[in-house]
């Protein structure tokens, strides 16, 4: 599976942007599928995921509540809405693709995915 990551960009704080993650070689359908964010000189870290099997959204306590995964299965993308954009969310936004059946303890680990995209960069300005 090559994973294809666009939407980000440069806003302001408040403001809203959806990022795209379109894959190819595979259909997405039968994959977990998890956004992940990274800062230079810090750790990789979770923000979101949606299980196949059963649909399960998860969001990291940073961005629940302003964040919201999705997908289109016809269009083999995975979408993610952020709202209520803050400085702290500027980074690197990675998406992931893993087994379809990841257990919850698993979910936010990005050792559960092996397939990951380029990444697309964000910028909230204050």
């Amino acid at each position: 599976v090559q994973l294809q990551a666009s939407g980000g960009g440069l806003v302001q704080a408040g403001g809203s942007l959806r990022l795209s993650c379109v894959a190819s070689g595979r259909t997405l359908s039968t994959y977990t599928m998890g956004w992940f964010r990274r800062v230079p000189g810090k750790e990789r870290e979770f923000v979101s995921t949606i299980r196949s099997s059963d649909g399960r959204t998860d969001y990291s306590d940073s961005v629940k509540g302003r964040v919201t995964i999705s997908r289109d299965n016809a269009k083999n993308t995975v979408y993610l809405q952020m709202n209520s954009l803050k400085p702290e969310d500027t980074a690197v936004y990675y998406c992931a693709a893993g087994n379809g059946h990841i257990i919850i303890s698993e979910l936010r680990r990005a050792e559960a995915y092996y397939y990951w995209g380029q990444g697309t960069e964000v910028t909230v300005s204050s």
